[in-house]
């Protein structure tokens, strides 16, 4: 999905610059003509520019900002506060500084007298399409404080599940990075000094001992080329991996992968329902609610079955009978989505659906995390122990050609 820059002319007659997603800039372009605004210009923002502008500059709100902004807003209204001023107080005391700008933002627009989910809906790089849908059913059933608290809900749980991913691969990672740091330092400075002792004592060297020494040399020679090379195809992949292709191909891996895959599945799962039952339970229509469960997950694949389920659905089939037919969901939320259905109870199967998938992502993440720290370190035993024995094998040999003498 591109990131497009976009000028438009509202209702007011004022002049509004910001950023939304789409794929196309045709479906830009539709998705600011039905707001009603007088588009001037969409132009699709370039990869470096997007990054300078959103990543280093302002920090995009996390799901724990968005929650905390959510109790907070429910914690005012429900005071009496008026919408105005309690905006206010929110923008003073937000520490995100993107969210802190959107909510003043929001603030000037509902006071020149548009909705709060007008106002939202201008800053769509902070409050998603999901935020904006409720905060209007709320609006329109005259229950912003229901609303609020149900986002709050859907963030908090997305956090968590986020944080547990988290958590569990803090020691992984800091192994990695001390093993990688460890096979650096025997590479460029413990191989090369038994390099010129085996040298001046005129050891054959043995293939082993051979590939090693040349590797280290390298290192040590060229460290800037393996620095670099490493840091031009990450760029590169972070680049392929936001095109189609890249896409594609990384949602397969992910699918694929021993555990990770099992990891992933449940985790889509745990999020169509959790976001799926509050749309649902604000009165959204199923095909509607769909549509914008799609914009929530981050695989294509499963992208693409909830935008297939939305058309499936248009048509007259039960959501359960294709999700049967794409095979991405476990059997599980198939079966427990077809009850829903044939009894009319869909928001509580969805609601017992993310509550058992967030804590199935839970033991998930632990037992993946188990298994792959001892495989760290049996690949750091492999890669340090070959180091060992291809400088003790020269070592070995010369001793006992001494011992023969």
């Amino acid at each position: 999905m591109a990131v497009f820059s976009y000028l438009v002319i509202d209702k007011r007659g004022k002049e509004i610059k910001g950023n939304l997603d789409a794929e196309t800039r045709e479906e830009a372009l539709a998705e600011l003509r039905q707001r009603g605004d007088l588009v001037i210009s969409v132009n699709q923002v370039g990869i470096l520019n997007r990054d300078i502008k959103i990543s280093i500059f302002s920090e995009k709100p996390k799901p724990r900002d968005l929650s905390v902004f959510c109790r907070q807003f429910v914690s005012i209204i429900t005071a009496g506060v008026p919408l105005s001023v309690a905006l206010e107080m929110l923008g003073e005391q937000t520490e995100n500084k993107r969210l802190a700008k959107a909510i003043v933002e929001c603030r000037k627009t509902i006071e020149q007298g548009e909705t709060l989910s007008h106002a939202m809906s201008l800053c769509p790089d902070v409050f998603p399409p999901m935020f904006v849908t409720l905060v209007e059913a709320g609006e329109a059933a005259g229950s912003l404080d229901v609303s609020f608290t149900r986002m709050a809900v859907q963030f908090e749980k997305e956090a968590k599940l986020r944080d547990t991913i988290k958590k569990a691969t803090i020691y992984p990672t800091v192994i990695s990075i001390v093993a990688l740091l460890a096979i650096v330092v025997l590479l460029a400075f413990v191989v090369p000094t038994f390099e010129d002792v085996l040298n001046q004592l005129g050891v054959k060297m043995p293939a082993i001992t051979a590939f090693v020494l040349a590797v280290a040399r390298f290192m040590q020679n060229y460290w800037y080329i393996v620095i670099g090379g490493a840091v031009v195809l990450v760029f590169l992949l972070r680049i392929y991996k936001k095109t189609d292709s890249g896409q594609y191909l990384f949602g397969k891996l992910e699918l694929r992968l021993p555990l990770a895959g099992d990891l992933a599945k449940k985790t889509a799962s745990a999020r169509m329902a959790r976001t799926l039952e509050n749309l649902l339970g604000s009165g959204l229509p199923l095909v509607d609610a769909l549509n914008i469960v799609s914009n929530t997950m981050t695989n294509i694949y499963y992208k693409g079955a909830l935008l297939a389920a939305r058309e499936a659905v248009m048509l007259g089939s039960p959501l359960a009978a294709q999700f049967a037919r794409d095979n991405l969901f476990p059997p599980l939320v198939r079966h427990m989505i077809r009850i829903g259905e044939e009894t009319g109870s869909i928001e509580s199967m969805l609601t017992k659906l993310a509550d058992y998938y967030e804590e199935e992502v839970e033991g998930a993440t632990e037992r993946l995390m188990a298994l792959l720290e001892p495989a760290i370190i049996i690949v750091l035993a492999v890669v340090i122990g070959t180091i060992i024995i291809s400088i003790i094998l020269p070592m070995a040999s010369m001793y006992n050609g001494l011992s023969g003498m």
